[in-house]
């Protein structure tokens, strides 16, 4: 990374892992962006992020940074308007590149050796004077008989004390004057400072309605009915394709759904199929499965949102009219959901609609042919409320609906932090992208606890204790009229409403 980028660059790592690429270009001072298909590796890179510790870096564009400069090159330090912009770069440790160029052009060289010419042919005539010899400067010896005369003794020390300062000036002028090889891995730092990791947001699959390729074109042939003022086509059926290879993708979530089954945030709480089909001749559903649930055999209606992409309230619409008649559960597999799936679809009627999320480690599904792994999760609706405070509002984090899929119980837990890792609020969301303009944390353990080890300073614990809570600080009616709540449990699984105040 040194050896490619500048400080202030972009940095791409697709494939996240611990987040090491994103730490590195932090301390380096380089903006990063991470992604990764696993949400273990995201929110390990997040919480060894948020619990980074670095050293702060004089900056060539600051005042600190200036007088630095000056005090290495001697010259006196820049004055004017600073800007901290880090694309200027650090103050950087250097050593002298010498040649034989920079010697010979190097004018003060004989500057020097007229200045210290006096002193050295003043030592040289009174040594010679001492012992009786005609010594060149270049034929006095480094050392003296121990019976020498005392003054020989004195002229020979002044005059290789005068040589060891002329010699050490010239070598400091060569070296100010000569090229300088810059030392990318050492900047200076800034004493008595500590940084941590600057901003930055996790974001998920954004939630984007995908249309089938069909669907367009059926959408396109209607308006260009229209246009003509003829009967829009009659709309056509979807041709599918049978699921004959491995590599088909219900295929794949088929047969894990089938080893895995259904769980939610509990871990002897399960929903494990007895027996799990296809549906031929479905327009939505995939598969029935067959359960039990106290005791009593139920069946259940697979859907299959797509591969990349959302599953919308279209989708879950459409389906349970299609299985309301004969299923009791419905199980909606996806990778996300809208932020409109919300509480309106866990219960159509006597059909239970169960929104299981499908962890990204499916793609990998040669790694869990023996079954296992927290691949569908059903994560509860969080029980969020939006209230009014002082012109502004305030929203309050007051637990999480949890389905049991062993019972078919939905239970209310009020013990947010076992469920909840973080929680995240855009004050101004626009409909497309979530910004995250709150941050929350909870769980059993502070995850700052470790970042205030790491800095070994005053912490204002009032401050930590306003990311640490269920109710987020009071904020402005947003500008958009939206406002978007983002929440997730320690799986790593996320879900999202949207408030209209």
């Amino acid at each position: 990374m040194l050896m490619t980028t500048d400080p202030g660059d972009l940095v791409l790592d697709p494939t996240c892992g611990s987040g090491t690429t994103a730490f590195v270009a932090e301390q380096w001072g380089r903006r990063w962006i991470t992604t990764d298909t696993s949400r273990v590796a995201l929110a390990l890179a997040r919480t060894r992020l948020m619990a980074g510790r670095f050293p702060a870096y004089l900056l060539r564009d600051s005042r600190d940074g200036a007088a630095k400069e000056g005090e290495i090159t001697g010259r006196p330090p820049e004055g004017g308007a600073f800007r901290h912009d880090i694309r200027q770069g650090f103050v950087l440790e250097r050593v002298p590149h010498v040649t034989l160029k920079s010697i010979a052009n190097n004018a003060e060289i004989d500057v020097i050796h007229e200045k210290w010419a006096p002193q050295v042919e003043a030592a040289r005539t009174a040594l010679n004077a001492a012992l009786g010899t005609t010594h060149e400067e270049w034929q006095v010896p480094r050392t003296l008989p121990d019976k020498a005369p005392k003054q020989a003794q004195e002229a020979h020390a002044a005059f290789w004390a005068a040589r060891r300062g002329r010699q050490a000036e010239m070598d400091a002028s060569i070296a100010r004057n000569a090229d300088v090889e810059f030392l990318h891995d050492r900047p200076y730092t800034k004493r008595n400072a500590v940084r941590v990791t600057g901003p930055f947001t996790v974001e998920s699959l954004s939630p984007h309605r995908v249309l089938p390729a069909d669907e367009e074109d059926e959408a396109v042939l209607a308006a260009l009915a229209q246009d003509a003022g003829e009967a829009p086509p009659p709309p056509r059926h979807k041709l599918r394709i049978a699921p004959d290879t491995a590599d088909d993708f219900v295929t794949v979530v088929l047969d894990n759904l089938a080893k895995a089954g259904v769980q939610n945030t509990r871990k002897d709480e399960r929903l494990t199929f007895a027996t799990l089909r296809s549906w031929p001749g479905g327009r939505h559903v995939s598969a029935e499965g067959e359960y039990e649930e106290a005791g009593a055999r139920k069946r259940a209606a697979i859907v299959i949102g797509p591969e990349y992409g959302t599953v919308g309230t279209d989708l879950v619409r459409e389906a349970a009219r299609e299985c309301r008649d004969w299923a009791d559960a419905m199980v909606v597999c996806g990778f996300a959901f809208d932020p409109q799936v919300g509480d309106s679809t866990m219960n159509l009627g006597r059909l239970v609609v169960l929104k299981a999320r499908m962890n990204q480690e499916l793609r990998a599904a040669e790694a869990y042919k023996a079954g296992g792994g927290n691949l569908f999760v059903v994560f509860g609706e969080p029980d969020i409320a939006l209230d009014q405070q002082d012109g502004g509002y305030v929203v309050r984090l007051r637990g999480v609906d949890i389905f049991d899929p062993t019972t078919g119980e939905v239970r209310s837990s009020t013990r947010v932090e076992d469920d909840i890792a973080c929680w995240f609020i855009d004050t101004d969301y626009d409909g497309d992208s979530f910004f995250v303009r709150h941050a929350y944390f909870l769980g059993g353990k502070d995850p700052f606890d470790k970042l205030k080890t790491a800095l070994k300073a005053e912490v204002d614990e009032e401050a930590w204790a306003s990311l640490y809570r269920t109710e987020s600080r009071p904020f402005a009616k947003p500008k958009s009229g939206r406002i978007a709540v983002k929440v997730i449990n320690h799986y790593g699984d996320e879900a999202m409403r949207v408030f209209r105040p």
